[in-house]
């Protein structure tokens, strides 16, 4: 029985990510990691609420500036590949 809560419990997350676009999952990837990490910080400083608080806050700008350097990358990859077939 705990082998499957387990189970679903990694499966459910996956299965909801399915259908976000790329920059809603660096969103939601940096808001879950930073409230994680502000949250844990946040107890050893005796008040992990507003750790993780401030931890999704900060996370969630991250995702949200990971996605952005993503997007002119990609952007710079599909001009230089469209230059590259005009010859300069």
């Amino acid at each position: 029985m705990n082998k499957l809560l387990m189970l679903a419990a990694v499966a459910l997350p996956v299965a909801a990510c399915a259908d976000m676009t790329p920059t809603q999952q660096r969103a939601l990837t940096g808001t879950a990691a930073g409230a994680g990490l502000g949250a844990a910080f946040g107890a050893i400083g005796g008040n992990a609420a507003l750790g993780a608080g401030i931890g999704a806050g900060a996370g969630l700008l991250g995702g949200l500036l990971v996605d952005q350097s993503a997007r002119a990358q990609q952007a710079a990859f599909q001009q230089g590949v469209a230059a590259g077939r005009r010859g300069g």
